[in-house]
């Protein structure tokens, strides 16, 4: 039996071997399997590299949420839907789907939409969010909430929040939008009581008002 596996001209179907050992090999395939891959970035991380590990127990952390400070103790993999709700009571942002998909969870981080049941709460301190409370100003309804209201645009009402958080910031972006940019900036919010017809006319009561 031929036991040096090390040796290029191991035999392997009577075929000469390419210089790499199977003791090589797996020992690239480790280094490579510990690199994360990023998209169109050609920067390789060392197999030596240490990365900041925090857990797997509580550790403190500090938010900016419509405007004003909060702390709180929460485990790494705590989300920032689970942190809002469950930390501190800021219950607008619903929990339906908890995948992604739904668009109940809707917020604002650095301006910009995300589902919050799919955002790690320790990815998004420091940085500023505005969740669907923000909206209301002392105890007024938005625009956009009160034309949900008048165009009976919510049943369960779960998925309102959302949709409210959504339709502001593409009024902000877009004052009079068109059917098709209503359709596509609302695509990532879903209705299951399918009230997307009074969901299009509240829109379209704010954009005339020039909300």
């Amino acid at each position: 039996m031929y036991d040096d596996e090390d040796d290029p001209k191991h035999p392997d179907n009577g075929h000469e071997r390419s210089g790499v050992s199977r003791r090589d090999f797996l020992k690239i395939s480790g280094i490579a399997a510990a690199v994360p891959v990023v998209v169109g970035t050609p920067t390789v991380m060392a197999a030596d590299t240490k990365l900041p590990v925090h857990g797997p127990g509580k550790v403190p952390m500090e938010f900016n949420i419509n405007g004003k400070s909060y702390k709180a103790e929460l485990e790494p993999r705590v989300t920032l839907l689970d942190a809002l709700r469950d930390q501190f009571e800021l219950t607008g942002s619903k929990r339906v789907c908890d995948r992604g998909e739904c668009g109940a969870c809707t917020v604002f981080l650095d301006g910009k939409l995300v589902y919050s049941c799919s955002t790690l709460a320790i990815a998004a301190q420091s940085r500023p969010i505005l969740t669907v409370e923000s909206i209301t100003t002392e105890g007024k309804l938005h625009p956009v909430q009160q034309a949900f209201v008048e165009n009976d645009a919510s049943q369960c009402g779960f998925c309102t929040p959302g949709f409210v958080v959504a339709c502001k910031a593409m009024l902000d972006q877009i004052p009079s939008p068109t059917p098709d940019e209503i359709r596509h900036h609302m695509s990532g919010n879903l209705c299951r009581c399918g009230t997307y017809e009074g969901i299009r006319k509240a829109i379209a009561q704010v954009a005339q008002k020039g909300a």
